[in-house]
């Protein structure tokens, strides 16, 4: 069973910034402290990382995914679909950046995940939330300390 689910925060910087962060790939494994380690696959014409391979700790044990980005909203929508992936099945997800007064942005970020071992519904919404929430205070924190 898939479930989308949202979650917003106001980060003290500007879109761009938080851009540069989000599509900064490589680098996550610097701040993002499930992500283990990345791939990038493939580039789009414009030299952006389209196609990216993760290694995650998740549901204590090791994971791995595929995602395959979209700029075609870009600098206001960040958006990725999993490709491939050996615990989920669907990993679908968005960043959408609005300004937020002078050198703020409120980010929304929209998740589904739809895992190929079932899981009971209170784990999996607790385990959406803390994957959720970490990502955007782990952003927060990346993108503020500059």
């Amino acid at each position: 069973m898939e479930e989308q689910v949202a979650e917003q925060m106001v980060i003290r910087a500007t879109p761009r910034q938080c851009l540069d962060v989000l599509i900064a790939f490589e680098e996550y494994p610097e701040w993002a402290a499930d992500i283990k380690a990345v791939t990038v696959d493939g580039r789009d014409a414009e030299g952006r990382a389209e196609r990216v391979t993760f290694r995650a700790a998740a549901f204590g044990r090791s994971t791995s995914y595929t995602l395959h980005y979209d700029y075609s909203e870009w600098p206001d929508v960040l958006s990725w679909v999993q490709t491939d992936g050996d615990l989920t099945k669907r990993l679908d997800g968005s960043y959408q950046l609005f300004s937020a007064g002078e050198d703020g942005t409120e980010i929304i970020y929209r998740l589904t995940v739809e895992l190929k071992v079932p899981l009971p519904g209170f784990v999996k919404r607790r385990a959406e939330g803390r994957i959720m929430g970490t990502a955007l205070r782990e952003l927060k924190a990346r993108v503020e300390e500059g």
